[in-house]
């Protein structure tokens, strides 16, 4: 299960993408469409700032905005940032592996599944970029205002 951290960090950068164009975002507009504690939130973005995901600008016309395109952040790329490996159990992570404790590691079933489980996962999160995300966002957004389109 994710983090709120990792939850919080992936809609924030969402709404990045989604208003890309635009220039500086203030966290309070952030905070406020996403729901998220701007307290929270402010930590969550200068961790992302430190990743480099995001970059601030201070002053009049200041704020946060994404620091590369968002066809080049991933959303597994955000969640390792935010948590750490996405493997559900650390004898099948790649990058912290270690050992789970089973009394069998080389024959275990358990190991083999969670493993797939890893992979499949991974696949979908580092193939899936926020611009596929805020075009997706932007497509609901539209299906929704139109289903309920009538004139009484």
């Amino acid at each position: 299960m994710l983090s709120s951290r990792a939850r919080y960090a992936t809609r924030a950068v969402l709404d990045l993408s989604l208003l890309a164009d635009q220039g500086p975002i203030q966290i309070q507009d952030i905070a406020s469409r996403q729901n998220i504690p701007v307290k929270f939130l402010q930590q969550i973005l200068v961790a992302l700032k430190m990743t480099g995901f995001v970059q601030s600008r201070k002053g009049p016309g200041g704020g946060y905005s994404l620091a590369v395109p968002p066809q080049e952040i991933t959303l597994g790329a955000v969640l390792r940032a935010m948590d750490g490996p996405i493997a559900p159990i650390s004898c099948v992570s790649v990058t912290k592996f270690s050992e789970c404790g089973c009394p069998n590691p080389e024959v275990c079933a358990l190991r083999v599944a969670f493993k797939d489980v890893r992979n499949v996962m991974s696949e979908v999160l580092d193939q899936t970029t926020f611009a596929e995300l805020a075009e997706r966002q932007r497509q609901n957004e539209d299906g929704l205002s139109k289903s309920f389109d009538f004139v009484i």
